[in-house]
């Protein structure tokens, strides 16, 4: 059991961290609630302390409590923001310790797990001031519970609810057992491969590497010892604990891979959108052209192509005698569910492979990510953001 410091900024949505209270409260955590001025404007101190048994501190400057934000601080395993205002978020971005919140994040140890669970509105949540903060806290090591996408309390619909108090008390029951339990490796393959035509031109796809890269601060930040292989221009994860290395095209993916899982992975999440094919010669009417600079726009041209073997259905041979967990990524463009259905069995059905993750092209938007996740052994699940896929993959791995 541990002991949390639960801090609340002003939001309606501080109902759903008073549900988070109860539940933590009731699995034997010792929890101690410190409110900004305004958040007892929607849930009051008389819920908190019911909920807690401790009283609600809340002013930094009350007779007797000058140095609550130093003797909390010393007091607690794991201090959580929830939800966190964008307010908030700015003031400890900036160092600023207006109100008890703020001036405990200054003081609470580096060392200990320190979670932040965003709840505002959209357009509030998309805008680069509040990303930029984030992202410095990030480098910072604070977790950041990235909020769920639905209807919002203004009546709008997009990213910016509050995470579900499950997934708050999970994930700070997560974050305090990282220093006793033992650090799993977990390899992240993301982006676009680029199959060259010449030296200039290359065949390549859509992918951006967004999921991957998030996948990689999601699992980092849950304590796993992440690396990251992406593809060129694809998005890189914020969390400076990741390693990061560059592939080009599928012959450097596939020998960055057999080298890399040399290194004993517990985990492969394969998400890289590798191409099915490269080229393996071009023609003109008079012959072979050489590639190696940039083949003349002023002819017609033949190419021929090769099929690339999956290199999923490789990655526990090149892991041997270490076998690790493979969870293949799996995106279909189509409407015939007996299609989509049947793309996901075809994998499962290799030894090689132990979990699915399926999408299609049409469930794809900027504040949407729907799909699902199958594992060999256990029910199907589903998400509708990255943040839920990244959980859903850690409770997979973790039952």
């Amino acid at each position: 059991m541990c002991k949390v410091l639960f801090a609340v900024s002003g939001s309606i949505a501080g109902i759903k961290a008073a549900a988070a209270v109860s539940q933590l409260v009731q699995r034997g955590h010792e929890v101690q609630v410190v409110a900004t001025p305004s958040a007892l404007n929607f849930v009051g101190t008389a819920t908190w302390e019911g909920l807690t048994n401790k009283p609600v501190i809340s002013n930094v400057f009350a007779e007797g409590h000058q140095m609550d934000h130093i003797h909390l601080a010393r007091w607690a395993d794991v201090l959580i923001l929830a939800p966190a205002s964008a307010n908030a978020i700015g003031n400890w971005a900036n160092g600023l310790s207006s109100d008890l919140p703020s001036a405990l994040f200054l003081a609470f140890e580096r060392s200990k797990p320190i979670l932040l669970a965003p709840a505002m509105n959209k357009e509030m949540w998309n805008h680069p001031a509040v990303q930029k903060n984030l992202t410095t806290l990030k480098t910072w090591n604070v977790q950041v519970l990235e909020p769920n996408s639905g209807s919002l309390a203004c009546g709008e619909i997009g990213v910016g609810r509050l995470v579900e108090p499950d997934q708050i008390v999970s994930a700070i029951e997560a974050a305090t057992r990282k220093k006793s339990s033992p650090v799993r490796k977990v390899l992240i393959t993301a982006g676009a491969t680029r199959e060259p035509l010449d030296g200039v031109r290359f065949i390549t796809n859509f992918s951006t590497g967004k999921t991957g890269a998030s996948l990689a601060d999601y699992f980092s930040d849950q304590g796993y010892d992440v690396t990251y292989l992406h593809g060129p221009g694809a998005a890189v994860p914020d969390h400076a604990a990741v390693r990061s290395e560059e592939f080009t095209d599928f012959a450097s993916l596939e020998q960055t891979l057999k080298t890399e899982l040399k290194k004993k992975y517990d985990i492969v999440v394969q998400a890289a959108a590798v191409s099915d094919f490269s080229v393996q010669e071009i023609r003109n009417s008079n012959g072979e052209i050489d590639r190696g600079g940039k083949i003349r726009s002023n002819q017609e041209l033949e190419m021929k192509l090769k099929q690339n073997p999956k290199l999923v259905l490789n990655l526990k041979e090149w892991s041997l005698p270490h076998q690790p967990t493979v969870i293949a990524f799996k995106l279909t463009n189509t409407k015939d569910s007996k299609e989509r259905s049947n793309a996901v069995d075809r994998l499962l059905t290799h030894s090689e492979i132990d979990a699915v993750v399926w999408n299609d092209l049409s469930e794809i938007q900027s504040d949407r990510h729907n799909g699902l996740i199958f594992w060999k052994d256990k029910k199907p699940t589903q998400f509708s953001t990255k943040a839920e896929l990244a959980e859903g993959l850690n409770n997979g791995l973790s039952t």
